[in-house]
């Protein structure tokens, strides 16, 4: 190797000008194609890692549910992906094809091409990302798909640049939103739709110079007629109900929104009279007598309405609350009653919130009172028992009633706290009237389903007894008839427990409700007591006479002492005397009274009420 550096050098030195030149071109086109050689390889390595990438970048964006496309300034397609592919019904193998031109946008209400509005936002892209927010577009396909769409550009060069587009479907968010929107049983609109609509409604109040009604339906007794036909026939009998709403009002201009379980929303616009809202509602009840037929009988199905007219009912704001307690009102007053709400249902100087919101400190504050009304026997006109009722002594309302706040502690809750605290302060002034002599009478108090329901109430009650040492046969429990018939067995099995505590227990307003032969030999009651809206005009209606009559013999056939309560005047006391009533209550007695003025009446045990 040492001795062909020199014979090279001195070949070289021999050679003449001619080759000299021929070899240095030699030798450089050589080191040029070792140079073009690794120069490939490299970029054959680069191209086969970009392709690589690209693979990659693929895959990822195919996993996006937003579609991505981007586009030459030629409209040709250089990449979408996966979900790009599907919005707009294209075909796999579309790179580097033009966009087609059957792809469209809607733009204030006119369809016009995707490429043609892409080159109207040219020049306006410049400026940066551009959005389009829910954008209709039609793909190849003709199917119209909801879009946003977001537009980017990327300039290479100075002649050259890529449109880049993102596009979010929005279909299936929107028909969420349509499904968050229907009442999903009926796909009837709902309380959220509703609640969207009204004051679209209202706003044209004044453009058609004419009323307005809002209608609440509600199913008499649901729940019970469920728990007697079942689930699955229940739910059949709610669609057949909206059905049957749909093609009375199909031709009338007229909204119907499901709103909640049984209850349906009616909006009527161009209203001549309230009239015409009330002949409407009779005209569905009337045919509700046979409208849904279940195997061979039909079921007797009856509703419940409450109406609000504008401007006959107040302000649009508060409409939809005062059919509300149109309805409620329309409920208390007893099955397939319809209530149009006036000015004297908003004279409660009571705000429910408000009244809430004070019940809370109440008990500690000592605002709450227990009064006393006496029950007298037939027999020798001496006061044997007393109703304990409660009344709430406000700071600044004064005296309420519990018409007024019994409902609201129900609906919150709060009549747990209080039935707590009647039942200790009962028991307490039970132990004082023991300890001090007084006469030993019975004293009853009004239990809330709500109290039972908690599962708790009869330990309460055996813990407290025992606790204040007051026999448990001076107390006595008092349940509504109608509030016993909502859980039959349920009920049955707690006043059963309640009964072997050895306490009392009265049916009350006995009459109103629809108690059956069975339910009533079943049910531990001691006594009935007869509700007071059967004794309202006995004297002028001899059939009033002889279902309070009938009602006293049958609680004698049972066993059971019969209390008669709103007895108010001398010529009803003997009546009622005459049926074999046992025990009498009202204000020709009594009204309810404070437990000083009450232990008046135990003083003296001579106390006779003279007819």
């Amino acid at each position: 190797m040492d001795s062909l550096l020199p014979t090279f050098i001195n070949f070289i030195q021999t050679m003449d000008k001619d080759a000299y030149v021929f070899l240095s071109i030699g030798l450089l086109f050589i080191f040029l194609l070792v140079y073009l050689y690794f120069i490939k390889k490299e970029k054959k390595k680069l191209s086969q890692k970009l392709k690589q990438n690209l693979e990659v970048y693929q895959k990822a964006f195919n996993h996006i549910e937003d579609g991505i496309l981007i586009l030459s300034d030629k409209n040709e397609i250089i990449y979408l992906n996966q979900s790009m592919i599907t919005l707009l019904a294209l075909e796999e193998k579309t790179l580097l094809d033009i966009l087609p031109k059957v792809l469209q946008v809607n733009i204030k209400k006119e369809w016009i091409s995707l490429v043609d509005f892409f080159k109207n936002q040219e020049t306006k892209s410049k400026n940066g990302v551009m959005t389009f927010p829910q954008l209709p577009l039609k793909n190849i396909d003709n199917n119209e798909v909801l879009i946003n769409l977001y537009l980017d550009r990327l300039e290479i060069g100075n002649s050259r640049y890529y449109t880049i587009f993102t596009m979010q479907n929005l279909t299936d968010m929107h028909q969420n939103n349509n499904m968050l929107l229907q009442h999903q049983l009926t796909e009837f609109p709902n309380q959220i739709k509703a609640l969207q609509d009204l004051p679209i409604l209202f706003s044209k109040i004044h453009i058609e110079d004419n009323k307005i009604a809002l209608i609440l339906l509600s199913l008499d007794n649901f729940s019970s007629l469920r728990a007697m036909i079942g689930f699955h026939q229940s739910n059949d009998l709610m669609i057949t109900f909206a059905n049957y709403l749909n093609r009375i009002v199909s031709e009338m201009n007229i909204s119907i929104y499901h709103t909640f379980d049984n209850h349906f929303l009616l909006t009527v616009s161009n209203v001549e009279s309230a009239d015409s809202v009330m002949s409407l509602v009779n005209d569905i009840q009337e045919r509700l007598a046979t409208f849904y037929k279940m195997e061979n009988s039909y079921l007797h199905i009856t509703v419940s309405s409450g109406i609000a007219l504008y401007p006959d009912s107040g302000s649009p704001r508060t409409l939809l609350n005062k059919t509300y307690k149109a309805l409620s009102q329309a409920q208390k007053e007893g099955v397939g009653k319809v209530i149009v709400y006036n000015s004297h249902m908003g004279e409660n100087k009571y705000d429910e919130l408000s009244l809430h919101n004070d019940m809370q400190g109440s008990l500690d504050r000592g605002e709450f009172k227990i009064y006393y009304q006496p029950i007298v026997s037939s027999k020798n006109k001496e006061v044997v028992a007393a109703e304990a009722l409660v009344r709430w002594m406000h700071p600044d309302l004064g005296l309420i009633a519990p018409n007024i706040f019994i409902g609201i502690m129900e609906k919150t809750g709060f009549i747990i706290k209080l039935g707590r605290y009647v039942l200790e302060e009962v028991l307490k002034q039970q132990k004082r009237w023991e300890v001090f002599k007084f006469k030993d009478i019975e004293v009853s108090i009004n239990v809330s389903m709500v109290e039972i329901a908690t599962g708790e109430f009869v330990e309460y009650v055996e813990k407290q007894l025992s606790h204040h040492q007051v026999n448990p046969e001076k107390i006595k429990f008092e349940i509504t008839e109608t509030m016993a018939m909502i859980s039959e067995a349920k009920t049955i099995q707690y006043f059963q427990k309640l009964k072997r505590l050895g306490v009392g227990i009265a049916l009350d307003d006995f009459g109103i409700g629809y108690t059956s032969f069975t339910y009533l030999k079943k049910f531990p009651t001691d006594s009935l007591k007869i509700d007071s809206s059967l004794i309202e005009g006995i004297m002028g209606s001899k059939e009033n006479q002889r279902i309070v009559h009938a009602m006293i013999e049958l609680g004698h056939n049972m066993g059971l002492k019969v209390v008669v309560e709103g007895v108010e005047t001398k010529n009803v006391l003997e009546l009622l005397i005459s049926y074999g009533c046992d025990y009498l209550q009202g204000y020709y007695f009594s009204r309810p009274v404070p437990v000083f003025e009450f232990q008046k009446l135990l003083r003296d045990e001579k106390f006779v009420i003279y007819l």
